[in-house]
């Protein structure tokens, strides 16, 4: 069953809007473990717009499902990684004036490089995985730069306008992880996905995890985290039988 990992970044966004202590990840981690969440992710971004370093530190040392780490290849973030190691990490692309991340990680145009920061980060024991569209060319790539897994993003499924569009955008997000299957690689996805969008990506996707984090931030204001996470839960449940 695809499991889920549940990114709370947006926890972190609330709190450094005051720069002050609360709301804290570390609770909201404990909560989604309660809501049933398969894993934590989180993304330490170079602006540090909102986890922050000690917010990983601490996150290490209380997740005890899957912590997934969202990083870009900057050499900081890379040596914080080694030094925390985290159970999973994700790379993808990251530019300072962007909202949320936008697109997937060109691995193609540079292969040798992020083989290269793969193999550093293997050596210590952590998944990696990098978050790519779903074209036949990042696909093969992301294999030769030896990754574990790919996180296929789901965005342009997420965004369509029409029905026949997010369908279209549904069958390149299958076809894709078919690809890559086929190819060795683990399948994961995430980005956009909500409470209403997420259940055909369940049904046809099979990835063996998807990260969902501002739907069930959001839901979270209304019923908290608990039973936010334990709803999209229900969903793969009820999507994969």
């Amino acid at each position: 069953m695809t499991e889920l990992g549940v990114n709370i970044d947006h926890v972190a966004t609330v709190r450094q809007a005051r720069r002050t202590f609360e709301p804290d990840p570390v609770g909201a981690a404990f909560a989604a473990d309660r809501g049933g969440a398969d894993g934590i992710t989180i993304h330490l971004r170079e602006d540090r717009r909102h986890i922050q370093d000690r917010d990983l530190e601490l996150l290490r040392k209380v997740v005890f499902t899957k912590l997934n780490l969202e990083m870009a290849t900057s050499e900081e973030i890379i040596r914080i990684a080694l030094r925390t190691v985290p159970d999973q990490i994700t790379l993808v692309p990251e530019k300072r004036q962007e909202v949320t991340t936008e697109g997937g990680l060109d691995v193609k145009s540079q292969v040798k490089k992020l083989a290269k920061v793969v193999s550093r980060l293997q050596k210590k024991g952590i998944v990696v995985s990098l978050f790519i569209d779903p074209e036949s060319e990042q696909i093969e790539a992301s294999r030769d730069a030896g990754a574990d897994a790919i996180e296929l993003h789901t965005g342009e499924y997420a965004n369509a306008p029409r029905a026949k569009r997010q369908m279209a955008e549904l069958n390149r997000l299958v076809r894709g992880a078919d690809k890559a299957r086929d190819i060795g690689l683990i399948v994961n996805a995430g980005h956009g996905l909500t409470y209403k969008n997420v259940g055909p990506i369940i049904r046809e996707l099979r990835a063996a995890e998807l990260n969902i984090g501002h739907s069930i931030i959001a839901r979270a204001i209304f019923v908290g985290l608990e039973e936010a996470v334990r709803q999209m839960k229900e969903l793969i449940v009820q999507y994969s039988t």
